[in-house]
């Protein structure tokens, strides 16, 4: 697989709520798991092709710690396996250059720890915002969130929506609230996460990722990986498709992230896999798609390591932080 990095599209400018497209959006369930439930065993790779793709799967990981003992020592050791996600012996025994991940994500007090850390490597500081991972802060203090994170460096925003306005059907609402979000981002992106695992339906993630789009997301997300239930594959196919229609529609290309519970060299390749198959080879590019993940890069690095050596190795030899 080619890992050369594509060229940023242009960013969403959004567009007024057309609620008729919105409420015209409806999604079969059944139908939805079952391309779901084909996408891994219809394309595996394997040995070479294989490691190709846990290799780029890397370039599109949104390297995270959002955990409530977070501390700078923490955040800049994360930073550091975000510069050097791959132990050199294993690239140069690949023939590889030198990767990084695609972003680190970090809580707003991180924000400026992460960007030091960073300086000079081109890598995005990514915070969450907005109240994350509730939503329920009140909305002057969502919006002041945001402003301070893109203050303090952050050039992209994983902000949460309010889930009662998707599950009340006040799309208006929800489209308001994510419009301010986007004036308070500014030049930073902004990544909103539906929280799906808490809108009941899959007619309702396809619903609040169209209002999300029109209202001027660049990507959007999943989960915030503190629900029960966060990224599954039927929900990745119904928001990847609205991805696909908005496009069509606007000429706008909206990037997808999903978040929460991917672990496994395996399940990256899986949606990489979705993202091929419903997008195309185009979306395979940190512009458009991430892996939110903090323990997925250990796996991917043993994976890397049974193709050089032969030989599995435990989880400590490839430390997080």
């Amino acid at each position: 697989m080619n890992c050369a990095q594509a060229e940023a599209p242009t960013r969403n400018p959004g567009m007024p709520l057309d609620l008729d497209w919105v409420e015209a959006t409806l999604v079969n369930r059944s139908a939805a798991e079952r391309r779901a439930t084909t996408l891994p065993g219809r394309r595996t790779v394997k040995k070479q092709w294989q490691a190709a793709w846990l290799l780029k799967a890397i370039t599109l990981i949104d390297l995270t710690t959002l955990s409530g003992d977070d501390t700078p020592g923490t955040v800049q050791r994360l930073c550091a396996k975000a510069r050097q996600p791959v132990r050199q012996s294993l690239l140069d025994a690949m023939e590889m250059p030198t990767i990084s991940t695609g972003a680190v994500c970090v809580y707003h007090q991180m924000v400026p720890t992460a960007v030091r850390a960073l300086e000079g490597t081109g890598i995005p500081v990514a915070a969450v915002a907005a109240g994350f991972p509730h939503g329920l802060s009140p909305l002057r203090e969502r919006i002041h969130e945001i402003r301070a994170s893109v203050a303090a460096g952050a050039s992209e925003i994983d902000i949460v929506v309010s889930r009662q306005h998707v599950l009340n059907g006040n799309w208006a609402a929800l489209y308001d609230e994510i419009a301010m979000f986007r004036e308070a981002c500014g030049d930073a992106h902004l990544k909103s996460i539906l929280a799906t695992g808490e809108l009941a339906t899959l007619t309702n993630v396809a619903r609040a990722s169209l209002v999300a789009m029109m209202a001027g997301s660049d990507f959007i997300k999943t989960s915030t990986g503190k629900e029960t239930h966060n990224a599954t594959l039927p929900v990745g196919l119904t928001m990847v498709r609205q991805i696909r229609g908005f496009r069509e529609k606007t000429g706008y290309k909206i990037g997808f992230k999903p978040a929460g519970g991917i672990r496994t060299a395996k399940q990256s390749t899986d949606w990489m896999i979705l993202m091929k198959e419903e997008l195309g080879l185009e979306w395979l590019s940190p512009h458009l798609f991430r892996l939110g993940a903090s323990t997925l890069l250990s796996d991917i690095e043993r994976q890397l390591e049974h193709f050089v050596t032969g030989r599995y190795s435990a989880f400590n030899r490839h430390p997080m932080a």
